[in-house]
């Protein structure tokens, strides 16, 4: 009998509410370890939410979340196996720090607020500045740089941990696209390495190419498994709404909505790009 193999994330029944508003229901996925797996869905659907519920930044009502083995919210010393791109910038990039100083930040969590980073802290972000292609412009101002290498610095910040699991919210949002190509080829290398990642995007094309597991969300997990058994017509109905439909453009396939007789649901406002 071969070893149990532990998930690196694994939600149970888990529901998450905010006051009356129900964010996410019922909601269970298991993602193995070195997986990639893209979160897609209507807006509002609760892809951050479910980002931060793994993260242990929100406490579901009821359910259970994991993460390698153990209770998100009780991760401790273990949570620098951990790294997260949120959607908004997680630095006000008019203050004026430097880029190498923004990425220090994500050794915060191992460091303390208080300690001053070692020389080992500081090779750890240059080093992950270097797996982004941003080394160069260390000394920068964070502000200095365009949407494209700010938002390489954001996941250099989240690298810095040396994290085995990554989560990323629409990390492309702002990215001109030839930086938008490099970020996912960025991604696609790391998951090669064998990191385990989980990206929330609304740019089914990417999705559809970039991943090893789709998990199409709209306050449950509505659809789970490979992008081709997930990204089809009558399947995406049942997340985005009667309606949708897929359509590949060339190679890449987009999510649209058709137009409804009046009275019937109206339409979910397809994904850019």
């Amino acid at each position: 009998m071969g070893v149990e193999v532990i998930p690196a994330v694994e939600l149970e029944n888990v529901t998450v509410t905010y006051g009356r508003t129900v964010a996410l229901e019922d909601v269970s996925l298991r993602v193995a370890p070195h997986e990639f797996v893209g979160i897609v869905g209507p807006n509002g659907s609760g892809k951050t939410t479910l980002l931060r519920t793994i993260l242990g930044l929100v406490r579901p009502v009821r359910g259970e979340v994991r993460v390698f083995g153990l209770p998100a919210d009780a991760l401790g010393p273990m949570r620098h196996r951990l790294g997260y791109v949120p959607q908004i910038a997680p630095v006000d990039i008019r203050f004026p720090v430097h880029v190498l100083d923004v990425v220090l930040m994500g050794r915060f969590g191992q460091i303390g607020l208080l300690r001053r980073p070692t020389a080992a802290d500081r090779e750890a972000a240059y080093h992950a500045l270097e797996r982004v292609g941003m080394q160069h412009l260390a000394d920068r101002q964070i502000g200095q740089l365009s949407g494209g290498q700010r938002q390489r610095v954001f996941v250099a910040r989240a690298l810095a941990v040396e994290p085995e699991l990554l989560l990323l919210d629409e990390p492309a949002t702002g990215v001109d696209p030839g930086a938008r190509g490099s970020l996912y080829e960025l991604l696609n290398q790391l998951h090669q390495e064998g990191m385990t990642i989980l990206m929330a995007s609304h740019d089914v094309a990417v999705v559809s190419q970039l991943v090893d597991q789709v998990a199409c969300v709209n306050r449950r997990v509505v659809l789970h498994g490979r992008p081709e058994e997930v990204l089809g017509d009558e399947a995406l109905e049942g997340c985005y709404g009667r309606g949708a439909i897929f359509l590949a453009h060339g190679r890449l396939p987009h999510i649209v909505v058709r137009r409804h007789p009046e009275g019937e649901t109206p339409p979910v406002r397809p994904p850019e790009g």
